[in-house]
């Protein structure tokens, strides 16, 4: 073995190469008979491979006519807020985040968090105004006259 070595570090010329042969190399003699049968080839079992889409998607609820007319309105005053925020969205329930109080640094930093939170729960967010969004899960669609009806105030008000 030490012999093999050799030769591979004389190859990549990391050792100078000996002007002798070892001796030792072919004097050696296995103290242990080698066999000379073949070797057994278990067959191994195929891995089993699974979609990703199973691993990504969250079970999809059922959901019920109550759930649907609940929408949550938060105005978070401070980026503390984005929690009530996933809260809200995590039940399964729309919520209209209003920016309307609070800094433009931190408005910002909410609007990524709620598309980072609508990306990872396959909704979607919609802009109302100017600083009102609207995250609906994957199970409720919104339409534009939904979309004008909160724009409006009106949204509660179903004559």
């Amino acid at each position: 073995m030490a012999g093999a070595m050799r030769k591979v570090g004389e190859y990549l010329g990391l050792v100078e190469q000996a002007d002798f042969d070892d001796e030792f190399d072919d004097d050696i003699e296995p103290s242990v008979p080698i066999s000379r049968q073949p070797a057994v080839v278990r067959p191994t079992p195929a891995p089993t491979v699974t979609s990703m889409e199973e691993h990504r998607r969250p079970a999809r609820r059922p959901s019920n006519s109550s759930d649907l007319q609940r929408i949550e309105t938060v105005t978070p005053r401070t980026y503390n807020d984005a929690r009530t925020v996933g809260e809200h969205y995590r039940s399964g329930v729309p919520v209209i985040m209003n920016l309307s109080e609070i800094d433009d640094d931190d408005a910002k930093r909410l609007v990524d968090f709620s598309a980072g939170l609508v990306f990872a729960a396959h909704g979607s967010i919609n802009r109302v105004t100017a600083k009102v969004f609207l995250l609906s899960p994957e199970n409720i669609t919104v339409t534009d006259e939904d979309k004008q009806r909160i724009a409006a105030g009106g949204f509660y008000n179903q004559d």
